[in-house]
Order: C-alpha cells, then structure tokens, then sequence
C-alpha cells in the first residue's frame, strides 16, 4: 500500500504566505519610502527656510550698509564743501592786507600829471585806465611799476593822445601783474 500525500494544499498555503509577504514587504517599503520621502521634504523644506531666513537677515544688512555709505558719501561732500570753503577763507586771510599794499604802493609810484581813471583786478591781473599829461609820464608810471616789490611786468596796452580843453592829453590802458613772490617776502606792519 502505499501512502500518498497531497502536496497541493501545502503548495497553495505556501503561495498565500509568500503572496502575503510580497504584500507586506511592498507595503512596508511604500510606507518607508513615504516616510523617506515625507523626511526628504520636511529636511528640505527646513534647509529652504534657513536659506530664505539668512538671505533676509542678509538684504537687511545690505540696507543699513547702503544706509552707511550714503551717510559717507553726504559726509565726504561735507567735508570737501568745508575744506572749500576753508581754501577760499585762507585765501581770502591772505589777501586782504596785499590789497591796502597795492593801493598804497600804487599811489607812490604814480607819477605828477597821472591820473586813474579805472582800475580793474582779475586774479593776479591789474588793469590800469587813465589820463596823463603826456608819454613820458606814462613812461615814468612804467618804470616805478617794474621797480616796486608789489606789481611785475607791466605792459602798455593801448595809448591815445587827444586835445582836450586846448591841451594835449596821453589816455592809456596798463597792464601790471601782481607779484605775489615779493608780497610774501614783505614784512606785515603789525611787525
């Protein structure tokens, strides 16, 4: 006799196991990778948000030291319109007693017969306009100039002789220089 065994349902049981472990496995590893990808964007969306912070902290940054340097650059306009200034006051301070030098420097070299009409001062330029009794005065005028300490070169620009009142008149125009080297080798009167 023999025996038979019946293979058959064993097979279909151990089907419906590893059936079941198929299905336990992909659901296991559907809800791993759910939980690795659900990580992956809670990580991420983390680094974003730190990213976005730094960057805002960064644009605030950037503003105050845009801030800063509008606040130099309107300080450093300050500052060059103040040395300017102090440039024009320094120049000024020295100025102001070559003036009263010149008038009086001018008033001795002028001749008997001369007469100024104008006088006209741009930069270190002086423009003589006037009336003499005749040419060697204006001559003479010439001379006292380019010998004092205060004028330089002088150059006769234009002269006209006219009758005037039944005289005869020399009506010239005289540029002199200033010579500032000398002004500053000039003692001060207040000693």
């Amino acid at each position: 006799m023999s025996t038979r065994i019946n293979l058959l349902p064993w097979r279909e049981v151990r089907r419906k196991q590893i059936s079941r472990q198929v299905v336990r496995a992909s659901f296991a590893s559907w809800i791993l990778m759910g939980l690795v990808v659900g990580y992956a964007w809670w990580f991420m969306d983390g680094k974003i948000n730190a990213q976005e912070a730094r960057n805002a902290f960064l644009t605030a940054e950037i503003a105050k030291l845009d801030q800063q340097i509008a606040d130099i650059t309107d300080l450093k306009k300050r500052r060059a319109a103040l040395i300017a200034r102090m440039e024009v006051i320094q120049r000024l301070q020295e100025d102001r007693t070559q003036i009263v030098h010149l008038f009086d420097d001018l008033v001795r070299k002028l001749p008997e017969g001369v007469y100024l009409t104008n006088l006209n001062k741009q930069q270190k330029r002086i423009t003589l306009r006037g009336v003499a009794q005749s040419n060697a005065r204006v001559s003479a005028l010439m001379r006292n100039l380019d010998a004092s300490v205060w004028f330089a070169d002088p150059d006769l620009n234009i002269i006209n002789v006219k009758n005037e009142q039944g005289k005869r008149t020399s009506h010239f125009t005289l540029l002199v220089n200033q010579d500032a080297k000398n002004a500053k080798q000039q003692p001060s009167p207040d000693g």
